[in-house]
């Protein structure tokens, strides 16, 4: 069964900021890093407990080839993706966007 998956607008605001990024370095890298995450939301909402939780109830599944960390809560029959996460920040930035 797989779940509905809900991407919060800070997460999509991370999504379309690293892909400028990397789209400003090498035309075609930007859409490579979309259907990187986009695969990891596809295995995110098939199974999503087989991410580890990282705090609390948020669990984390890393993407394979772009240094990136998709953050997300499982509700019900749905999931909540809270980041999309660049692994070199500071870990305070996505912890701030946990619910209580």
């Amino acid at each position: 069964m797989s779940h509905n998956l809900i991407i919060r607008p800070e997460a999509e605001i991370e999504m379309t900021e690293a892909f400028d990024w990397y789209e400003a370095r090498v035309p075609g890298l930007g859409s490579d890093f979309l259907l990187c995450v986009d695969a990891l939301f596809h295995s995110i909402a098939r199974n999503p407990q087989q991410h580890p939780k990282v705090y609390r109830e948020t669990r984390r599944a890393l993407t394979r080839r772009f240094p990136y960390e998709i953050f997300f809560i499982e509700e019900q029959d749905q999931v909540v993706v809270l980041s999309v996460f660049h692994a070199s920040r500071n870990p305070i930035d996505w912890k701030s966007k946990t619910p209580d």
